[in-house]
């Protein structure tokens, strides 16, 4: 892209431009009618995964999606009542009952919170690329799935409005670019269904889609000891899936669009929107990722203008025109997240030449970051086991890079071992093995001044390297280390 294509695109995606600019603020516009279409089906399906009313999670969703569109650190990613989340808080009501949801979502919200004050979203730069992948690559499958129930097993009515679907979404951005293709696919699947009399599952057959609005959610429950013993492991849990997802996301749509935002703004405003979506809902929620891709990739949408745009049409779709929303076929909807999910596969990453090319573990990462996510269900789940086997894969190799070069000296009167690499415990344990003990004089120096201590084992492993060489009355001298490794060694020779 040269610096002209650049500028043009920056002051396309800014807010101020789309404000001044009557085709951006269409785009952006639509693109949230086409997102807001997208999330009902997914928030229907979410709450009966949480066992609530569906209604329950479409109000948490548009209060969670005009509330982060203001407070998140990330513009057009879309915020709702999310699978991941649902699936965390499903076991707590199935075991102690709907009401301790209220409680549990605000105590999540405020550890949220904590963590956007703490800084603690800057743990995300702990994520290999590898793992990145295999997220992008399992969020592709396991949206792809969730689909085939609304089209496999269907009648041939059914697999010909997915096939129309498929063109009108794929080929008339082609010929006309104004109106986004999913609504046109949406709008003209519909309106053929109703005028034909064509019967195919609906989304008002997933969900009650009764219309208006409920008040305050109500606390059930007392806030003593006994409510908290039961709503802590789940409001951490709610927490840490939330962000991890919504943190994800946000680095996902960063890379999409050439765009920065604010990890810490991200957290603390997801936790202020869950407590929102607390009082007005009653359940909490994070990134929706399929629907951001539905937003920034269909819909190309880069500003808040687009989720809160979303947000007013799911809030006009559940009071005034449930029943229009209810007619709508569930097969366009699943033909439009079956391309989101095609769109979202980095392709790239398992053609055979990449793969020749990308070392062996770090394939074996993406792979394990896959295979959990899909296996459970849980994206967060699937990053941490990933990040997990790469932190083994690395601590592995790191363990083979320490090298102790032998060299006599004085004569042969002394011996110097010149240990070079960086020592913690994986590399450290298999020091001890690097040294003749029997065999040399009295005098032994281990130069450390190619080597770094990086933890406790470390230092113990040298306390066992000098107390072994006393069996044989050698005296050792440790020389080299830099400032901080030998205030660290000198505070705790001796103590571990």
């Amino acid at each position: 892209m040269t610096t002209t294509q650049t500028e043009t695109h920056r002051r396309e995606n800014s807010l101020a431009s789309v404000l001044r600019s009557p085709r951006l603020l269409a785009r952006e516009s639509l693109a949230g009618v086409v997102t807001a279409l997208a999330l009902v089906p997914e928030i229907i399906s979410f709450s009966v995964i949480a066992g609530v009313d569906p209604k329950v999670s479409l109000l948490a969703s548009i209060v969670l999606c005009l509330s982060m569109s203001l407070l998140g650190g990330r513009p057009a990613m879309v915020t709702a009542a999310a699978g991941s989340v649902a699936l965390v808080i499903g076991p707590m009501v199935h075991l102690y009952g709907v009401e301790y949801i209220f409680p549990a979502v605000l105590l999540a919200g405020l550890i949220q919170i904590l963590f956007g004050v703490v800084g603690l979203a800057r743990m995300m730069r702990y994520i290999p690329l590898s793992v990145m992948t295999g997220f992008v690559n399992a969020l592709g499958i396991l949206i792809f799935f969730a689909q085939v129930p609304h089209i496999w097993g269907g009648n041939p009515l059914v697999w010909g409005l997915f096939a129309l679907t498929l063109a009108i979404v794929l080929f008339l951005p082609r010929v006309f670019k104004m109106v986004p293709s999913p609504l046109v696919a949406i709008i003209v699947i519909t309106a053929a269904c109703i005028g034909m009399g064509l019967s195919v599952p609906t989304v008002g057959e997933a969900g009650p889609m009764a219309a208006g609005l409920p008040g305050l959610t109500e606390l059930l429950v007392p806030l003593n000891l006994d409510t908290l013993r039961i709503i802590w492991p789940c409001a951490l849990s709610i927490a840490f899936v939330g962000l991890m997802e919504s943190l994800l996301t946000a680095k996902l749509v960063d890379d999409l669009t050439d765009t920065p935002s604010s990890k810490r703004r991200e957290c603390w405003g997801l936790g202020i929107s869950n407590i929102f979506a607390g009082f007005y809902g009653g359940i909490a929620g994070c990134a929706m990722i399929g629907q951001t891709m539905v937003n920034v990739e269909l819909g190309k949408g880069r500003t808040r203008i687009s989720t809160i745009a979303a947000g007013l049409v799911l809030l006009l779709l559940v009071t005034g025109l449930s029943d229009l929303m209810s007619k709508i076929p569930m097969v366009v909807l699943a033909g439009i997240m079956v391309i989101v999910a095609v769109k979202t596969l980095n392709w790239h990453s398992i053609k055979p030449a990449t793969l020749k090319r990308i070392p062996l573990p770090e394939t074996l990462v993406m792979l394990t970051t896959v295979i959990v996510t899909v296996a459970t269900g849980n994206l967060a789940l699937g990053v941490v086991g990933g990040v997990i086997f790469a932190m083994i894969l690395f601590a592995r190799r790191l363990a083979h890079v320490v090298i102790a070069e032998r060299t006599l000296a004085d004569e042969g009167q002394s011996v110097i071992y010149k240990v070079t690499g960086p020592l913690f415990f994986a590399s450290s344990n298999d020091l001890v093995e690097h040294f003749q003990y029997a065999d040399d004089p009295q005098n032994v120096i281990i130069d450390l001044s190619e080597a770094q201590i990086w933890d406790v084992s470390t230092v113990a492993v040298l306390d066992a390297i000098e107390t072994r060489y006393q069996r044989y009355e050698s005296k050792v001298q440790i020389v080299g280390l830099d400032l901080r490794s030998s205030d660290f060694h000198e505070r705790l020779s001796g103590k571990v």
